[in-house]
């Protein structure tokens, strides 16, 4: 699913001309890996969203660019960048939209090099042929609409996520809804999803039974939630996730202007590219498997295990050295320039990260010989007797994500209720990085209580838990702002 779009992480440089297509595309694998080291310098304000969307743009996109630089003669990979570049504005105007404004980060007009966009959409259909709800921008009248087609004031609360994103507070609410139009039977629950950006008030209390007031006007997006709590945002994003929708009024409008499914099967279009010699290969494959991981925070319980700092480090100024190694006239020199490539980033990644490629390669090409790996350190335990601080629980915390979840039953399965914490937690003494705050991600089913207000997002507070590391029943910031009552304890220690 889809979240609004983040807005710049500072203010764009003057676009100038750029020299070439092939500049274009090199710098906005640049900026992806500034933007996402911006995004996780200071855990405090860690921004999630802005680390996936940049990581995944190279998902499907990474060995394109890889042909695009491996040209050896300067037209054709000017031809060929600009090939790519259209073809990843051609996939969604969310991405047009990241390329053109990540490129006037970097100083760059992408748009110099991009088709027209296409204006024309429409809701898709189905494999059935049915119409499907598309995602939309929450408005007045889309609120009359949702009104019409579903009785919000009896749905109840399936899920709620606050979530800092750099400066700002975004929000993620799933409802569940009773259609107003009628359905073949059996069907399961209508559900509306809710993205709300620039969040000002959230206050909410489990367990969100007792309906849904949504008002959305020039001042903002307003939802009252059951139970008295509330929502406020500057602007949200709105899609019905209901197999239904095409039965009610809004979706009988748009089937009668959606044109039919075609008859033969649709097929994506192929992404430009074309053969790699095998240690460009070698170099695509490994950066796009740390690109994988780097997507991979998209999962909340991922989020704090993956490097993302190292990670940004070792691959700074990725497009830039891949241009350059891929510039080399004759074949051989390119091939020794993109793996001395490999080996720079495994330097600047350190001895842990070095181990972590050398197994990647090896899994994924069954290349052995680019990249030298260190031993692992030798590790004295610490002597009890050696006076190195007591790892404890720390008494202030910033809270970063806090989500809740209503039992449910989904596909068949009944899923308990299950609240999750993203904490920012002050440095341990002993830790490598002094002075750097650590993200702590902990989790816990079917908790007795669940309040939280946006003042628990108010930098970092108290922290009080209250019983075992991991079998703590209470937990409270911000003298309540966030109180999470766990009845089985805690999945880790937020210590």
């Amino acid at each position: 699913m889809t979240t609004p779009a983040s807005p710049p992480s500072e203010v764009p440089r003057p676009a100038t001309p750029p020299a070439s297509a092939v500049t274009v595309l090199a710098a906005l694998l640049d900026r992806s890996v500034e933007r996402m080291a911006e995004a996780a310098a200071d855990v405090r304000l860690f921004d999630r969203e802005a680390i996936h969307e940049a990581a995944d743009v190279w998902d499907n996109n990474l060995f394109p660019l890889f042909w695009a630089v491996s040209a050896a003669r300067a037209g054709e990979r000017e031809r060929r960048a600009a090939a790519v570049l259209e073809w990843m504005a051609g996939l969604g105007e969310r991405r047009r939209a990241w390329m053109t404004e990540q490129a006037a980060v970097a100083g760059y007009d992408a748009a110099a090099f991009l088709p027209p966009p296409d204006e024309s959409y429409a809701p898709g259909r189905d494999y059935r042929g049915h119409v499907m709800a598309p995602q939309g921008r929450l408005t007045r009248e889309k609120a009359e609409e949702l009104a019409a087609d579903y009785d919000l004031t009896t749905a109840t609360v399936r899920h709620l996520r606050v979530e800092r994103a750099g400066s700002r507070l975004t929000a993620f609410l799933q409802v569940v809804a009773d259609r107003r139009f009628a359905v073949e039977e059996p069907v399961s629950p209508a559900l509306l999803d809710v993205w709300l950006d620039g969040v000002t008030e959230a206050d909410f209390a489990s367990p969100g039974d007792g309906g849904v007031i949504l008002d959305a006007g020039p001042p903002g997006i307003g939802m009252v939630l059951g139970g008295g709590g509330r929502l406020r945002a500057a602007r949200g994003l709105y899609r019905p996730d209901d197999r239904s929708w095409h039965l009610s009024a809004a979706g009988r409008r748009a089937d009668a202007v959606t044109p039919p499914r075609p008859d033969r099967p649709w097929r994506p279009r192929r992404a430009p590219g074309g053969a790699l010699g095998p240690d460009a290969s070698a170099a695509a494959t490994l950066l796009h498997h740390a690109m994988l991981e780097l997507r991979s925070v998209r999962y909340a319980a991922r989020a704090d295990h993956v490097p993302v700092l190292a990670l940004c480090r070792a691959f700074s100024g990725a497009g830039t050295a891949l241009l350059a190694a891929g510039s080399q006239v004759f074949a051989r020199r390119r091939e020794a320039a993109f793996r001395e490539v490999i080996r720079g980033w495994a330097d600047r990644g350190g001895p842990r990260l070095a181990r972590g490629f050398a197994r990647a390669l090896e899994a994924k090409t069954g290349r052995t010989d680019l990249i030298e790996t260190p031993g692992a350190a030798d590790r004295t335990p610490p002597s009890p007797a050696d006076g190195s601080p007591v790892r404890g629980t720390p008494s202030r915390a910033a809270l970063v994500m806090a989500s809740w979840t209503a039992a449910h039953t989904d596909h068949g399965t009944e899923r308990p209720a299950a609240a999750r914490l993203q904490l920012a937690l002050p440095p341990r003494p002993d830790d490598t990085a002094p002075g750097r705050w650590r993200l702590c991600t902990i989790s816990c089913a079917e908790p007795e209580s669940f309040r939280l207000r946006a003042a628990a997002f108010e930098g970092a507070g108290p922290l009080v838990q209250v019983g075992a590391p991991t079998a703590a029943r209470g937990l409270d910031l911000h003298r309540g702002a966030l109180y999470v009552a766990a009845k089985d304890g805690w999945s880790a220690s937020a210590s």
